[in-house]
């Protein structure tokens, strides 16, 4: 059996917003913005350079019990987690973007790590495991 996520769904305020941080700030590609008559909405998803996984899907809250969760998809903790392979080219440039950082960048065991927040204040993980890490292969 071989299965895998293809989609995290982050909840936006607007589209075009979204996209522009994703693709201007974090240098994601924009894989796909279609609108779908309908629902009346777009299907947006961006992905990091280089990435063949998991994709984000940018959200447009519809509604006003999905606008509360805009910024806070997981209450407060990381929520996502970019991995890199070049941290500090990717830490420096995301600085002087103006990408807000909340925990400076630190080495732990598995690699080196900075907590940043997406422009709704969803927190990220700007990581660069280690080449023994598990994942790093992937």
């Amino acid at each position: 059996m071989k299965q895998s996520i293809v989609h995290i769904a982050l909840v936006v305020r607007e589209y075009d917003e979204a996209i522009e941080f994703y693709t201007n700030k974090l240098h994601f590609t924009l894989i796909e913005d279609s609108y779908q008559a309908e629902q009346d909405k777009r299907w947006v998803v961006v992905a990091p350079p280089g990435s063949n996984g998991t994709t984000i899907l940018l959200a447009r809250a519809s509604k006003p019990e999905q606008e509360k969760f805009i910024g806070d998809q997981a209450g407060g903790r990381v929520f996502l987690f970019l991995n890199s392979d070049d941290f500090w080219r990717d830490y420096n440039d995301m600085c002087a973007k103006g990408i807000k950082f909340v925990r400076e960048p630190k080495e732990q065991d598995y690699g080196m790590v900075a907590v940043f927040e997406d422009l709704y204040g969803n927190r990220w993980d700007l990581l660069q495991l280690n080449p023994t890490h598990p994942l790093a292969k992937l």
